[in-house]
Protein backbone atom coordinates (compact mmCIF):
# COMPACT_ATOMS: atom_id res chain seq x y z
CA UNK A 1 0.00 0.00 0.00
CA UNK A 2 1.46 3.24 -0.77
CA UNK A 3 2.56 6.18 1.81
CA UNK A 4 -0.28 9.09 1.73
CA UNK A 5 2.90 10.86 3.03
CA UNK A 6 4.97 10.37 0.09
CA UNK A 7 4.61 11.10 -3.40
CA UNK A 8 4.33 7.97 -5.61
CA UNK A 9 3.81 7.90 -9.12
CA UNK A 10 1.96 4.75 -8.67
CA UNK A 11 -0.95 6.22 -7.19
CA UNK A 12 -0.39 9.65 -7.45
CA UNK A 13 -3.54 12.00 -8.21
CA UNK A 14 -3.42 15.45 -7.41
CA UNK A 15 -7.37 15.65 -7.01
CA UNK A 16 -7.44 18.63 -4.93
CA UNK A 17 -6.07 21.07 -7.90
CA UNK A 18 -8.40 22.54 -10.45
CA UNK A 19 -8.89 20.26 -13.64
CA UNK A 20 -6.21 21.37 -15.86
CA UNK A 21 -3.44 21.62 -12.97
CA UNK A 22 -4.49 18.26 -12.01
CA UNK A 23 -4.22 16.98 -15.96
CA UNK A 24 -0.76 18.80 -16.13
CA UNK A 25 0.60 17.45 -13.20
CA UNK A 26 -0.35 13.74 -14.14
CA UNK A 27 0.93 14.61 -18.12
CA UNK A 28 4.35 15.41 -16.30
CA UNK A 29 4.43 12.45 -14.71
CA UNK A 30 3.33 10.05 -17.03
CA UNK A 31 6.22 11.78 -19.82
CA UNK A 32 8.70 10.75 -17.52
CA UNK A 33 7.35 7.36 -16.53
CA UNK A 34 7.14 6.61 -20.20
CA UNK A 35 10.60 7.58 -21.12
CA UNK A 36 12.02 5.14 -17.67
CA UNK A 37 14.65 4.64 -15.71
CA UNK A 38 17.27 3.81 -17.88
CA UNK A 39 17.06 7.05 -20.24
CA UNK A 40 16.98 9.19 -17.43
CA UNK A 41 19.75 7.86 -16.23
CA UNK A 42 21.76 7.66 -18.94
CA UNK A 43 20.82 11.34 -20.09
CA UNK A 44 21.98 12.92 -16.56
CA UNK A 45 25.34 10.76 -16.99
CA UNK A 46 25.57 11.89 -20.62
CA UNK A 47 25.15 15.47 -19.76
CA UNK A 48 21.87 15.67 -22.35
CA UNK A 49 20.70 19.08 -23.15
CA UNK A 50 16.84 18.86 -22.29
CA UNK A 51 15.79 19.37 -25.89
CA UNK A 52 12.80 16.80 -25.81
CA UNK A 53 12.55 17.64 -21.65
CA UNK A 54 11.34 21.29 -23.18
CA UNK A 55 9.59 19.86 -26.62
CA UNK A 56 6.61 18.32 -24.15
CA UNK A 57 6.68 20.96 -21.83
CA UNK A 58 6.08 23.54 -24.84
CA UNK A 59 3.55 21.29 -26.29
CA UNK A 60 1.31 20.88 -23.45
CA UNK A 61 2.00 24.56 -22.17
CA UNK A 62 3.36 23.29 -18.71
CA UNK A 63 5.26 26.47 -18.01
CA UNK A 64 3.22 29.24 -19.68
CA UNK A 65 0.42 28.09 -18.07
CA UNK A 66 2.12 27.80 -14.56
CA UNK A 67 4.10 30.56 -14.68
CA UNK A 68 1.95 33.77 -16.46
CA UNK A 69 0.00 35.61 -14.19
CA UNK A 70 -3.58 36.10 -14.62
CA UNK A 71 -3.08 39.83 -15.54
CA UNK A 72 -0.69 38.76 -18.11
CA UNK A 73 -2.31 35.91 -19.91
CA UNK A 74 -5.15 37.67 -22.35
CA UNK A 75 -8.63 37.23 -23.04
CA UNK A 76 -8.09 33.54 -23.94
CA UNK A 77 -6.15 32.73 -20.94
CA UNK A 78 -7.60 29.80 -20.13
CA UNK A 79 -6.22 28.46 -16.60
CA UNK A 80 -2.94 30.53 -16.55
CA UNK A 81 -2.17 32.48 -13.04
CA UNK A 82 1.12 32.42 -10.54
CA UNK A 83 -0.42 29.88 -8.08
CA UNK A 84 2.34 28.91 -5.80
CA UNK A 85 0.68 25.63 -4.10
CA UNK A 86 0.67 23.97 -7.74
CA UNK A 87 4.39 25.43 -8.41
CA UNK A 88 5.32 23.72 -5.32
CA UNK A 89 3.71 20.20 -6.36
CA UNK A 90 5.57 20.53 -9.75
CA UNK A 91 8.83 21.21 -8.00
CA UNK A 92 8.90 18.03 -6.10
CA UNK A 93 7.59 16.15 -9.18
CA UNK A 94 10.52 17.69 -10.92
CA UNK A 95 13.16 16.78 -8.31
CA UNK A 96 11.94 13.36 -7.81
CA UNK A 97 13.02 12.59 -11.65
CA UNK A 98 16.00 14.67 -11.67
CA UNK A 99 17.58 18.28 -10.64
CA UNK A 100 18.20 19.18 -14.11
CA UNK A 101 14.60 19.00 -15.50
CA UNK A 102 14.27 21.17 -12.00
CA UNK A 103 16.70 23.61 -12.99
CA UNK A 104 15.53 24.45 -16.14
CA UNK A 105 12.31 25.62 -14.61
CA UNK A 106 13.50 27.02 -11.52
CA UNK A 107 16.01 29.55 -13.83
CA UNK A 108 12.90 30.31 -15.91
CA UNK A 109 10.95 31.48 -12.49
CA UNK A 110 13.98 33.76 -11.95
CA UNK A 111 14.06 35.15 -15.44
CA UNK A 112 10.51 36.05 -15.29
CA UNK A 113 10.61 38.21 -11.47
CA UNK A 114 12.04 41.28 -12.73
CA UNK A 115 9.65 40.95 -15.68
CA UNK A 116 6.81 40.73 -13.67
CA UNK A 117 7.36 43.07 -11.24
CA UNK A 118 8.33 45.71 -14.13
CA UNK A 119 5.54 48.24 -15.35
CA UNK A 120 6.66 48.11 -18.82
CA UNK A 121 3.83 46.31 -20.65
CA UNK A 122 5.86 45.54 -23.71
CA UNK A 123 8.33 43.45 -21.83
CA UNK A 124 5.45 41.75 -20.39
CA UNK A 125 3.51 40.94 -23.58
CA UNK A 126 6.44 39.85 -24.66
CA UNK A 127 7.88 37.06 -21.66
CA UNK A 128 4.20 35.67 -22.13
CA UNK A 129 4.59 35.41 -25.54
CA UNK A 130 7.54 33.76 -25.05
CA UNK A 131 5.92 31.51 -22.66
CA UNK A 132 3.32 29.99 -24.84
CA UNK A 133 5.76 29.82 -27.28
CA UNK A 134 7.85 26.95 -24.90
CA UNK A 135 10.81 29.14 -24.39
CA UNK A 136 12.77 29.08 -21.19
CA UNK A 137 14.08 32.30 -19.21
CA UNK A 138 17.29 33.27 -17.76
CA UNK A 139 18.02 35.52 -14.73
CA UNK A 140 21.46 37.82 -15.10
CA UNK A 141 22.33 38.85 -11.78
CA UNK A 142 25.60 36.55 -10.90
CA UNK A 143 29.06 37.41 -11.90
CA UNK A 144 32.36 35.79 -11.61
CA UNK A 145 34.28 38.42 -10.09
CA UNK A 146 31.44 40.01 -7.46
CA UNK A 147 28.95 36.42 -6.87
CA UNK A 148 25.37 37.68 -6.47
CA UNK A 149 27.07 40.89 -4.92
CA UNK A 150 24.38 43.03 -6.05
CA UNK A 151 25.86 46.14 -4.57
CA UNK A 152 28.76 45.93 -7.62
CA UNK A 153 27.98 44.75 -11.08
CA UNK A 154 30.28 45.32 -14.13
CA UNK A 155 27.79 44.97 -16.69
CA UNK A 156 27.83 48.57 -18.16
CA UNK A 157 25.17 50.89 -19.56
CA UNK A 158 26.60 53.32 -21.76
CA UNK A 159 23.71 55.56 -23.01
CA UNK A 160 23.43 55.74 -27.08
CA UNK A 161 22.65 58.90 -27.43
CA UNK A 162 18.90 58.09 -28.28
CA UNK A 163 17.18 57.28 -25.23
CA UNK A 164 18.66 53.78 -25.32
CA UNK A 165 21.95 52.28 -23.60
CA UNK A 166 24.92 49.80 -24.99
CA UNK A 167 25.35 47.48 -22.48
CA UNK A 168 28.84 45.30 -21.93
CA UNK A 169 29.86 42.97 -19.31
CA UNK A 170 29.78 39.38 -18.58
CA UNK A 171 27.64 37.29 -16.53
CA UNK A 172 28.48 33.91 -14.33
CA UNK A 173 26.36 31.45 -13.29
CA UNK A 174 23.76 32.27 -15.17
CA UNK A 175 20.98 29.22 -15.63
CA UNK A 176 19.88 28.39 -19.35
CA UNK A 177 22.19 31.25 -20.95
CA UNK A 178 22.58 28.88 -23.60
CA UNK A 179 18.85 28.78 -24.71
CA UNK A 180 16.86 31.88 -23.09
CA UNK A 181 14.28 34.04 -24.99
CA UNK A 182 14.38 36.69 -22.88
CA UNK A 183 17.45 36.76 -19.99
CA UNK A 184 16.53 39.72 -17.29
CA UNK A 185 20.08 41.19 -16.91
CA UNK A 186 21.59 43.84 -13.99
CA UNK A 187 23.77 46.32 -14.95
CA UNK A 188 24.47 50.13 -13.75
CA UNK A 189 25.12 53.03 -16.11
CA UNK A 190 27.81 54.81 -16.47
CA UNK A 191 26.05 58.36 -16.56
CA UNK A 192 24.86 57.73 -12.59
CA UNK A 193 26.36 56.97 -9.60
CA UNK A 194 24.99 55.16 -6.70
CA UNK A 195 21.77 53.29 -6.42
CA UNK A 196 19.85 55.37 -8.98
CA UNK A 197 22.05 53.96 -11.50
CA UNK A 198 21.03 50.19 -11.44
CA UNK A 199 19.24 49.20 -14.61
CA UNK A 200 17.49 45.41 -14.47
CA UNK A 201 17.20 44.99 -18.97
CA UNK A 202 15.82 41.97 -20.66
CA UNK A 203 18.21 40.68 -23.27
CA UNK A 204 17.80 38.08 -26.29
CA UNK A 205 20.59 34.79 -26.10
CA UNK A 206 19.92 34.72 -29.89
CA UNK A 207 21.14 38.20 -30.55
CA UNK A 208 24.66 38.66 -32.16
CA UNK A 209 25.64 40.93 -29.56
CA UNK A 210 25.02 38.02 -27.08
CA UNK A 211 27.92 35.82 -26.37
CA UNK A 212 28.20 32.63 -24.96
CA UNK A 213 31.31 32.11 -23.71
CA UNK A 214 30.81 28.64 -22.22
CA UNK A 215 28.91 25.83 -19.32
CA UNK A 216 30.78 26.63 -16.33
CA UNK A 217 29.47 23.21 -14.71
CA UNK A 218 29.74 19.51 -16.11
CA UNK A 219 25.95 18.97 -16.65
CA UNK A 220 23.26 18.82 -18.80
CA UNK A 221 21.98 22.06 -16.27
CA UNK A 222 23.85 24.89 -18.13
CA UNK A 223 24.97 26.95 -15.87
CA UNK A 224 26.68 29.60 -18.22
CA UNK A 225 29.08 32.31 -18.44
CA UNK A 226 28.03 34.85 -21.07
CA UNK A 227 29.42 38.30 -22.54
CA UNK A 228 27.29 41.60 -23.84
CA UNK A 229 29.47 43.51 -26.39
CA UNK A 230 27.62 46.69 -27.18
CA UNK A 231 24.38 45.38 -26.52
CA UNK A 232 21.38 47.48 -27.81
CA UNK A 233 18.95 48.34 -25.03
CA UNK A 234 16.25 50.10 -26.24
CA UNK A 235 13.32 51.63 -24.18
CA UNK A 236 11.22 48.58 -24.14
CA UNK A 237 13.92 46.79 -22.90
CA UNK A 238 13.97 48.51 -19.78
CA UNK A 239 12.35 46.83 -16.83
CA UNK A 240 13.65 48.91 -14.10
CA UNK A 241 15.87 51.56 -13.00
CA UNK A 242 17.58 52.94 -9.82
CA UNK A 243 16.39 51.51 -6.65
CA UNK A 244 13.48 49.71 -8.46
CA UNK A 245 16.08 47.81 -10.00
CA UNK A 246 18.06 46.69 -6.79
CA UNK A 247 14.25 45.94 -5.00
CA UNK A 248 13.40 43.35 -8.13
CA UNK A 249 16.70 41.26 -7.63
CA UNK A 250 15.83 40.77 -3.50
CA UNK A 251 12.33 40.34 -4.42
CA UNK A 252 12.72 37.96 -7.02
CA UNK A 253 14.82 35.49 -5.05
CA UNK A 254 12.95 35.72 -2.60
CA UNK A 255 10.29 34.40 -5.08
CA UNK A 256 12.54 31.88 -6.52
CA UNK A 257 14.54 30.87 -3.04
CA UNK A 258 11.11 29.09 -1.88
CA UNK A 259 11.33 26.14 -5.08
CA UNK A 260 13.87 24.62 -3.35
CA UNK A 261 12.91 22.96 -0.69
CA UNK A 262 10.02 20.68 -2.68
CA UNK A 263 12.88 20.23 -5.30
CA UNK A 264 14.48 18.97 -2.40
CA UNK A 265 11.48 16.85 -1.00
CA UNK A 266 10.99 14.57 -4.46
CA UNK A 267 14.83 13.72 -4.67
CA UNK A 268 14.97 12.34 -1.09
CA UNK A 269 11.27 10.66 -1.90
CA UNK A 270 12.50 8.54 -4.86
CA UNK A 271 16.01 7.69 -3.42
CA UNK A 272 14.06 6.68 0.11
CA UNK A 273 12.07 3.77 -2.20
CA UNK A 274 15.36 2.47 -3.68
CA UNK A 275 16.90 2.38 -0.44
CA UNK A 276 14.24 1.12 1.65
CA UNK A 277 13.37 -1.45 -1.19
CA UNK A 278 17.49 -2.15 -1.71
CA UNK A 279 18.02 -2.52 2.63
CA UNK A 280 14.86 -4.75 2.86
CA UNK A 281 15.91 -7.21 0.38
CA UNK A 282 19.67 -7.86 0.92
CA UNK A 283 20.45 -10.75 3.27
CA UNK A 284 23.27 -10.70 5.81
CA UNK A 285 24.90 -13.07 8.28
CA UNK A 286 21.14 -14.78 7.28
CA UNK A 287 19.33 -11.69 8.45
CA UNK A 288 17.75 -8.73 5.99
CA UNK A 289 19.76 -5.93 6.69
CA UNK A 290 16.57 -4.19 8.21
CA UNK A 291 16.74 -6.40 10.98
CA UNK A 292 19.66 -4.47 12.74
CA UNK A 293 18.35 -2.08 14.67
CA UNK A 294 20.85 0.67 14.12
CA UNK A 295 19.54 0.37 10.43
CA UNK A 296 16.03 0.96 11.24
CA UNK A 297 16.95 3.53 13.56
CA UNK A 298 19.04 5.60 10.38
CA UNK A 299 15.73 4.76 7.81
CA UNK A 300 13.29 5.80 10.38
CA UNK A 301 14.95 8.94 11.43
CA UNK A 302 15.06 9.73 7.36
CA UNK A 303 11.55 9.06 6.76
CA UNK A 304 10.09 11.34 9.91
CA UNK A 305 12.86 14.16 8.74
CA UNK A 306 11.34 13.55 4.88
CA UNK A 307 7.97 13.93 6.64
CA UNK A 308 8.78 17.20 8.94
CA UNK A 309 10.06 18.37 5.68
CA UNK A 310 7.09 18.29 3.76
CA UNK A 311 4.77 19.29 6.67
CA UNK A 312 7.02 22.49 6.55
CA UNK A 313 7.04 22.87 3.47
CA UNK A 314 3.16 22.87 2.56
CA UNK A 315 2.50 25.19 5.44
CA UNK A 316 4.55 27.59 4.27
CA UNK A 317 3.20 27.76 0.82
CA UNK A 318 0.06 29.01 2.62
CA UNK A 319 1.76 31.74 4.23
CA UNK A 320 3.36 33.28 0.45
CA UNK A 321 -0.27 32.82 -0.91
CA UNK A 322 -1.75 34.63 2.17
CA UNK A 323 0.90 37.75 2.43
CA UNK A 324 0.14 41.29 1.74
CA UNK A 325 1.64 44.57 2.68
CA UNK A 326 0.69 44.28 6.18
CA UNK A 327 1.51 40.25 6.46
CA UNK A 328 5.16 39.65 5.48
CA UNK A 329 6.07 36.49 7.52
CA UNK A 330 7.19 35.04 5.08
CA UNK A 331 9.90 36.59 4.41
CA UNK A 332 11.32 34.34 7.45
CA UNK A 333 9.75 31.11 6.21
CA UNK A 334 11.26 31.73 2.89
CA UNK A 335 14.77 31.43 3.75
CA UNK A 336 14.02 28.21 6.49
CA UNK A 337 12.66 26.41 3.49
CA UNK A 338 15.85 27.13 1.56
CA UNK A 339 18.29 26.52 4.74
CA UNK A 340 16.40 24.32 6.63
CA UNK A 341 14.10 21.90 4.30
CA UNK A 342 17.07 21.67 1.93
CA UNK A 343 19.97 20.66 4.46
CA UNK A 344 17.28 18.26 6.20
CA UNK A 345 17.26 16.91 2.78
CA UNK A 346 21.41 16.16 3.10
CA UNK A 347 20.68 14.73 6.40
CA UNK A 348 18.14 12.19 4.93
CA UNK A 349 20.21 11.27 2.01
CA UNK A 350 23.07 10.92 4.77
CA UNK A 351 20.93 8.46 6.81
CA UNK A 352 19.84 6.03 3.60
CA UNK A 353 23.80 6.34 2.34
CA UNK A 354 24.86 4.66 5.54
CA UNK A 355 22.45 1.93 5.54
CA UNK A 356 22.50 1.57 1.34
CA UNK A 357 26.57 2.16 1.34
CA UNK A 358 27.91 1.09 -2.08
CA UNK A 359 24.73 0.64 -3.46
CA UNK A 360 24.14 4.42 -3.54
CA UNK A 361 27.09 4.32 -6.16
CA UNK A 362 25.60 2.25 -8.89
CA UNK A 363 25.38 3.92 -12.00
CA UNK A 364 22.06 2.26 -12.89
CA UNK A 365 20.14 4.06 -9.51
CA UNK A 366 18.45 6.94 -8.95
CA UNK A 367 20.52 7.23 -5.71
CA UNK A 368 23.51 7.64 -7.03
CA UNK A 369 22.72 11.08 -8.88
CA UNK A 370 20.30 12.20 -5.52
CA UNK A 371 23.13 11.60 -3.06
CA UNK A 372 25.59 14.33 -5.27
CA UNK A 373 22.31 16.50 -6.90
CA UNK A 374 21.35 17.09 -2.74
CA UNK A 375 24.55 18.76 -1.91
CA UNK A 376 23.65 21.57 -4.72
CA UNK A 377 20.85 22.64 -2.79
CA UNK A 378 21.59 24.65 0.17
CA UNK A 379 23.79 26.46 -1.57
CA UNK A 380 21.75 27.74 -4.45
CA UNK A 381 20.05 31.62 -3.87
CA UNK A 382 22.53 32.18 -1.00
CA UNK A 383 24.93 29.86 1.25
CA UNK A 384 23.03 28.06 4.34
CA UNK A 385 25.43 31.05 6.21
CA UNK A 386 23.73 33.37 3.96
CA UNK A 387 20.26 32.45 5.08
CA UNK A 388 21.31 31.69 8.75
CA UNK A 389 22.03 35.24 9.14
CA UNK A 390 18.70 36.46 7.50
CA UNK A 391 16.88 33.92 9.56
CA UNK A 392 18.25 35.60 13.04
CA UNK A 393 17.17 38.86 12.25
CA UNK A 394 13.80 37.84 13.03
CA UNK A 395 14.89 36.21 16.29
CA UNK A 396 13.89 38.74 18.89
CA UNK A 397 10.12 39.61 17.41
CA UNK A 398 9.86 35.86 16.16
CA UNK A 399 10.15 34.42 19.95
CA UNK A 400 9.09 37.63 22.44
CA UNK A 401 6.78 39.90 20.52
CA UNK A 402 3.97 38.00 19.23
CA UNK A 403 1.22 39.55 17.51
CA UNK A 404 -2.41 39.04 16.52
CA UNK A 405 -3.47 37.66 13.31
CA UNK A 406 -6.10 36.09 11.36
CA UNK A 407 -5.76 32.62 11.11
CA UNK A 408 -4.14 31.52 7.54
CA UNK A 409 -5.97 28.86 6.46
CA UNK A 410 -4.60 25.70 3.96
CA UNK A 411 -4.21 27.92 0.46
CA UNK A 412 -4.98 25.23 -2.52
CA UNK A 413 -7.39 27.32 -4.18
CA UNK A 414 -7.30 28.26 -7.89
CA UNK A 415 -6.00 31.82 -7.17
CA UNK A 416 -3.04 34.14 -8.67
CA UNK A 417 -0.30 35.12 -6.11
CA UNK A 418 0.12 38.47 -7.30
CA UNK A 419 1.30 40.41 -4.56
CA UNK A 420 4.94 38.52 -5.06
CA UNK A 421 5.48 41.18 -7.84
CA UNK A 422 4.25 43.81 -5.77
CA UNK A 423 6.29 43.18 -2.74
CA UNK A 424 7.65 46.75 -2.41
CA UNK A 425 10.98 47.91 -0.89
CA UNK A 426 13.30 45.22 0.01
CA UNK A 427 13.54 46.46 3.66
CA UNK A 428 12.15 46.60 7.73
CA UNK A 429 12.94 43.08 8.13
CA UNK A 430 13.15 43.79 11.56
CA UNK A 431 9.63 45.66 12.00
CA UNK A 432 7.88 42.35 10.83
CA UNK A 433 5.38 40.82 13.48
CA UNK A 434 4.50 36.89 14.07
CA UNK A 435 1.54 35.17 15.54
CA UNK A 436 2.77 33.03 18.84
CA UNK A 437 4.99 30.33 17.83
CA UNK A 438 3.47 28.83 21.07
CA UNK A 439 -0.13 28.26 20.39
CA UNK A 440 1.04 25.59 17.82
CA UNK A 441 3.04 23.75 20.45
CA UNK A 442 -0.08 23.95 23.30
CA UNK A 443 -2.33 22.13 20.55
CA UNK A 444 0.40 19.07 21.12
CA UNK A 445 1.20 19.59 24.70
CA UNK A 446 0.11 15.85 25.35
CA UNK A 447 2.77 14.47 22.61
CA UNK A 448 5.55 13.58 24.88
CA UNK A 449 8.46 14.63 22.30
CA UNK A 450 6.27 18.18 21.64
CA UNK A 451 6.41 18.88 25.18
CA UNK A 452 10.15 18.18 26.01
CA UNK A 453 10.47 20.09 22.31
CA UNK A 454 8.49 23.33 24.25
CA UNK A 455 11.08 23.14 26.85
CA UNK A 456 14.20 23.72 24.86
CA UNK A 457 11.87 26.70 22.79
CA UNK A 458 11.30 28.15 25.95
CA UNK A 459 15.12 28.09 27.11
CA UNK A 460 15.78 29.60 23.70
CA UNK A 461 13.63 32.69 24.68
CA UNK A 462 15.08 32.64 28.28
CA UNK A 463 18.94 32.89 26.65
CA UNK A 464 17.12 35.91 24.28
CA UNK A 465 16.15 37.49 27.12
CA UNK A 466 18.96 36.60 29.73
CA UNK A 467 22.18 35.30 27.70
CA UNK A 468 22.23 37.15 24.33
CA UNK A 469 25.14 38.31 22.25
CA UNK A 470 26.46 41.59 23.32
CA UNK A 471 27.66 43.95 20.57
CA UNK A 472 30.84 42.73 20.30
CA UNK A 473 29.74 39.11 20.43
CA UNK A 474 27.29 40.06 17.61
CA UNK A 475 29.99 40.41 14.98
CA UNK A 476 31.34 36.84 15.72
CA UNK A 477 29.44 35.46 12.93
CA UNK A 478 30.32 31.93 13.94
CA UNK A 479 28.68 32.50 17.25
CA UNK A 480 25.60 33.84 15.72
CA UNK A 481 25.10 31.32 13.32
CA UNK A 482 25.00 28.32 16.34
CA UNK A 483 22.40 30.44 17.84
CA UNK A 484 20.62 30.44 14.19
CA UNK A 485 20.97 26.84 13.71
CA UNK A 486 18.95 26.91 17.35
CA UNK A 487 15.81 29.49 16.10
CA UNK A 488 15.58 27.77 12.93
CA UNK A 489 14.49 24.61 14.84
CA UNK A 490 11.74 26.72 16.85
CA UNK A 491 10.42 27.92 13.52
CA UNK A 492 10.88 24.75 11.61
CA UNK A 493 9.08 22.95 14.84
CA UNK A 494 5.75 25.38 14.69
CA UNK A 495 5.20 24.99 11.01
CA UNK A 496 5.37 21.76 11.03
CA UNK A 497 3.04 21.41 13.82
CA UNK A 498 0.67 23.94 12.15
CA UNK A 499 0.39 21.23 9.14
CA UNK A 500 0.11 18.74 11.26
CA UNK A 501 -3.19 19.75 12.62
CA UNK A 502 -4.64 20.95 9.70
CA UNK A 503 -3.82 17.64 8.27
CA UNK A 504 -4.64 15.35 10.96
CA UNK A 505 -1.17 13.64 11.33
CA UNK A 506 -0.58 10.40 13.34
CA UNK A 507 0.51 11.19 16.45
CA UNK A 508 3.14 8.22 16.36
CA UNK A 509 4.96 9.71 13.17
CA UNK A 510 4.82 13.53 15.27
CA UNK A 511 6.28 12.17 18.53
CA UNK A 512 9.03 10.29 16.16
CA UNK A 513 9.59 13.41 14.66
CA UNK A 514 9.80 15.71 17.56
CA UNK A 515 12.20 13.15 18.99
CA UNK A 516 14.87 13.81 16.75
CA UNK A 517 13.79 17.67 16.66
CA UNK A 518 14.70 17.35 20.60
CA UNK A 519 18.02 15.69 19.51
CA UNK A 520 18.93 18.33 17.53
CA UNK A 521 18.94 21.14 19.29
CA UNK A 522 21.02 19.25 22.09
CA UNK A 523 23.38 19.01 19.14
CA UNK A 524 23.25 22.59 18.53
CA UNK A 525 23.06 23.91 21.88
CA UNK A 526 26.43 21.63 22.58
CA UNK A 527 28.02 23.57 19.97
CA UNK A 528 27.50 26.73 20.95
CA UNK A 529 28.87 25.76 24.23
CA UNK A 530 32.09 24.94 22.76
CA UNK A 531 32.41 28.26 20.40
CA UNK A 532 35.44 30.37 21.63
CA UNK A 533 33.38 33.27 22.07
CA UNK A 534 30.89 31.78 24.04
CA UNK A 535 30.55 33.48 27.69
CA UNK A 536 30.17 31.37 31.14
CA UNK A 537 26.41 32.51 31.24
CA UNK A 538 26.21 31.30 27.56
CA UNK A 539 27.94 28.12 28.41
CA UNK A 540 25.74 26.82 31.28
CA UNK A 541 22.60 27.71 29.51
CA UNK A 542 23.95 25.49 26.35
CA UNK A 543 24.06 22.43 28.82
CA UNK A 544 20.76 22.98 30.39
CA UNK A 545 19.19 23.55 27.21
CA UNK A 546 20.64 19.67 26.78
CA UNK A 547 17.31 17.34 26.45
CA UNK A 548 16.60 13.38 26.14
CA UNK A 549 14.32 12.94 23.85
CA UNK A 550 11.16 10.61 25.28
CA UNK A 551 11.98 7.16 24.40
CA UNK A 552 8.33 4.69 23.63
CA UNK A 553 9.81 1.45 21.72
CA UNK A 554 6.26 0.66 20.90
CA UNK A 555 5.77 4.15 19.10
CA UNK A 556 9.44 3.38 16.89
CA UNK A 557 7.89 0.13 15.97
CA UNK A 558 4.95 1.61 14.86
CA UNK A 559 6.59 4.07 12.65
CA UNK A 560 9.21 1.69 11.53
CA UNK A 561 6.23 -0.69 10.29
CA UNK A 562 5.57 2.57 7.77
CA UNK A 563 9.00 2.49 6.36
CA UNK A 564 9.40 -1.03 5.96
CA UNK A 565 5.66 -0.80 4.01
CA UNK A 566 7.58 1.54 1.98
CA UNK A 567 9.81 -1.85 0.21
CA UNK A 568 8.72 -2.66 -3.23
CA UNK A 569 5.95 0.06 -3.24
CA UNK A 570 7.74 2.11 -6.51
CA UNK A 571 10.30 1.17 -8.44
CA UNK A 572 10.79 3.21 -12.05
CA UNK A 573 10.25 1.24 -15.04
CA UNK A 574 12.77 0.40 -16.93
Amino acid sequence: MSDPLLFNPRTYDPAHFDPETRRLLRATVDWFEARGKRRLIEDYRTRAWLSDFLEFAAKEGLFATFLTPEADAGPEQGDKRWDTARIAALNEIFGFYGLDYWYAWQVTILGLGPVWQSDNAAARARAAELLDQGEVFAFGLSEKSHGADIYNTDMLLEPDGNGGFLASGSKYYIGNGNAAGLVSVFGRRTDVEGPEGYVFFAADSRHEAYRLVKNVVDSSKYVSEFRLDNYPVGPDDVLHTGKAAFDAALNTVNVGKFNLCTASIGICEHAMYEAVTHAHNRVLYGRPVTAFPHVRRELTDAYVRLVGMKLFSDRAVDYFRSAGPDDRRYLLFNPMTKMKVTTEGEKVIDLMWDVIAAKGFEKDNYFAQAAVEIRGLPKLEGTVHVNLALILKFMGSHLLKPAEYAPVPTRLDAADDDFLFRQGPARGLGAIRFHDWRTACDAYAEVPNVARFREQADALCEFVTTAAPDEEQSRDLDLLLAVGQLFALVVHGQLILEQARLTGLEQDVLDELFGVLVRDFSEHAVALHGKDSATEAQQRWALDAVRRPVVDEARTSRVWSRVEALSGTYEMAQ
